[in-house]
């Protein structure tokens, strides 16, 4: 799931290949500047160090006060790609044959006719024991046999076998919008301008900020400043605030459907018919 860590990470990552395009054991892209990016505030004692070894620090905090429940839409289960079943199901005449690897995870669904029997595959399940399986679920209303993993459904007409497996989904269950504060802390202001102005330029070109779990943040710009305080004479700081709106999400596997149907009536006052497909 997204979290306002992972948002606070990826703008940190942003920022470092803004200034470190080449990598960080390469020089930074501001000529004659060392920097240490992170997240949260800095520690007094380290930061006076820094400053007196011309090592420029650029935190990476949330603004307290400054978030807001901007959640719009009902939440949905989002499918992330298709995952294929590693088990395999091959119909020949009345005969279905599985094969491949029985993992966990997997439905295993055979329809003959009007019938139809299904397995959610369990640890220590193979081809042979699916095939047996569902030969006594389809047994118990039509003939069925099973031999190592071919099932054989004599007089099948119609005969469809599948495999699914359970695919990733993203359920959206709200989104929030938190202003960030992104501080340049300089031991001289020249420093800090090229870097302030170095980081700035980067981020306003982002307008989505690409999070772990393939979900993205509107990223915005909102407000910048520079304190030059008498009484710190050693330190030069701009702060940077960018808003980003992003969505709260739960990661699951949820299964395919591998048997539907529905109810037809035949003709004007007919019966009634399921059709399963």
């Amino acid at each position: 799931m997204a979290d306002q860590s992972d948002v606070e990470a990826a703008l940190v990552g942003a920022i470092g290949g803004a200034l470190y395009p080449n990598g960080l054991a390469a020089a930074c892209a501001v000529p004659g500047a060392v920097c240490r990016i992170y997240r949260g505030w800095p520690v007094p004692a380290a930061l006076d160090a820094d400053l007196a070894a011309s090592t420029t620090n650029i935190s990476v905090a949330p603004v307290a006060g400054e978030e807001h429940n901007t959640t719009r839409w009902p939440d949905a289960w989002i499918p992330q790609g298709q995952t294929a079943p590693t088990l395999k199901a091959t119909v020949s005449g009345d005969t279905v044959t599985f094969g491949g690897s029985a993992r966990p995870g997997q439905v295993a669904a055979v329809i003959a006719d009007t019938t139809w029997a299904a397995r959610r595959l369990q640890p220590g399940d193979t081809p042979a024991s699916i095939a047996a399986v569902l030969a006594v679920s389809l047994g118990a209303v039509r003939a069925a046999s099973a031999s190592g993993a071919t099932l054989t459904v004599p007089g099948a007409i119609k005969l469809v076998a599948r495999a699914e497996m359970d695919q990733p989904t993203l359920r959206l269950s709200r989104r929030q919008r938190q202003a960030f504060r992104i501080t340049v802390w300089c031991g001289d202001p020249a420093t800090r301008d090229s870097v302030g102005s170095a980081i700035d330029s980067a981020l306003s070109g982002i307008d989505f900020l690409g999070l772990p779990d393939t979900t993205s943040g509107r990223l915005r710009y909102l407000a910048s400043a520079v304190s030059d305080r008498w009484e710190d004479a050693a330190l030069y700081r701009r702060e940077l605030t960018y808003s980003v709106e992003f969505p709260t999400t739960i990661a699951a596997n949820l299964p395919r459907m591998a048997v539907g149907g529905f109810t037809a009536t035949l003709g004007e006052g007919g019966s009634s018919e399921t059709l399963l497909s």
